[in-house]
């Protein structure tokens, strides 16, 4: 199997690197520096599974033109506002890959790539893995799940495509599974990601700090749990059903058996089996905001407020939140004219 990661950052690096280890012939198409670092010294990772150097089967490029041959899957992990961008230079991709997926943090991405390559090329995909570029061929693996990753055919057909991913997926380590509703999962883990995102942004904000250290604190888990309960009114209202398909991160099916009290005592919970487990991750939109860089708040939470609009229900708190956090953005990437000093 020969893969090629498009927008190898943290994610990317992690995924690419792991699935080498495993025997697939992986390309990575990265920023110059991180390509160069790569080339020259192998790709090191460190973090939940330990440390390695990453060279066999593993090549990086910082041009999408410079990746040699065909490719089985091409993988999109750019972040959602850099798509276009990367889809165009990566023109000479379209035709040599076989099958395009994305695991970005959207619902819009599937027509996106079927925009781009045709659907018939495009199979649904999703993961909760999370990794963060430390320096120039360095990153951090800071994020798994008992089921981690999930492919579908986009008319939940079954298919040998899918099993195949799912198989290089599960001896990379990442427990994967077929599903016949990608885009449940998807909208699932959206829900999930906005939960997370705009309670990190809005609580610890220019802080820093993990998502489990943020769960610590009781006011901060209180919020957390309120964010919850508005953005699962939307997604039900869209539909669907609780799965919990990242369980134990997501526990979208036990919140209305809880009090509330017994809903933020949970999450105080996992923040504490979380930091006793050394998972000290953020969310990547965390980190963006930290580094002053343009977030992806309207792919997410943005996302679901436009279908709380559409369906007329209120989440003041998810919107009061956005608010918060597109205020910081603004000021953290300097759009408010001022350097901030912290």
């Amino acid at each position: 199997m020969r893969i090629c990661v498009l927008g190898a950052g943290g994610l990317g690096s992690v995924l690419g690197a792991r699935l080498a280890e495993a025997g697939v012939e992986v390309t990575l198409v990265a920023r110059p520096a991180h390509a160069a670092a790569i080339e020259a010294r192998g790709l090191t990772l460190t973090g939940i599974r330990g440390e390695s150097v990453v060279t066999g089967n593993l090549a990086a490029v910082s041009d999408p033109g410079d990746a040699a041959g065909d490719f089985d899957y091409l993988l999109v992990t750019v972040k959602a506002k850099d798509t276009d961008a990367a889809l165009t230079a990566a023109a000479s991709l379209r035709d040599r890959s076989a099958t395009v997926l994305s695991l970005q943090n959207t619902v819009c991405k599937e027509d996106e790539l079927a925009a781009w390559a045709g659907v018939d090329r495009v199979i649904g995909a999703s993961t909760i893995e999370g990794g963060t570029l430390v320096e120039p061929g360095v990153v951090r693996h800071t994020a798994t799940a008992p089921t981690t990753a999930y492919f579908g055919e986009l008319d939940g057909t079954d298919t040998a495509r899918v099993a195949d991913l799912v198989g290089a997926f599960d001896k990379a380590g990442f427990a994967s599974r077929a599903v016949t509703d990608i885009r449940h999962v998807e909208w699932e883990k959206l829900l999930q990601i906005s939960v997370v995102a705009s309670w990190s942004a809005s609580t610890l904000g220019a802080l820093g700090g993990s998502v489990a250290q943020g769960l610590l604190v009781r006011e901060s888990a209180e919020h957390y749990v309120q964010l919850a309960t508005e953005l699962l009114a939307v997604y039900r209202a869209l539909g669907y059903e609780p799965v919990d398909y990242y369980a134990p991160f997501s526990r979208f099916r036990e919140l209305d058996a809880w009090t509330f009290d017994g809903a933020v005592e949970q999450m105080t919970a996992l923040g504490r089996s979380m930091d006793e487990q050394g998972l000290h991750g953020r969310v990547s939109l965390h980190d963006d905001l930290l580094r002053g860089r343009t977030t992806e708040l309207d792919f997410c939470v943005g996302a679901y407020l436009a279908e709380a609009d559409r369906l007329g229900l209120r989440v003041p708190t998810v919107r009061a939140a956005y608010r918060i956090a597109k205020a910081q953005e603004h000021w953290l990437t300097g759009l408010g004219g001022v350097t901030p000093v912290l």
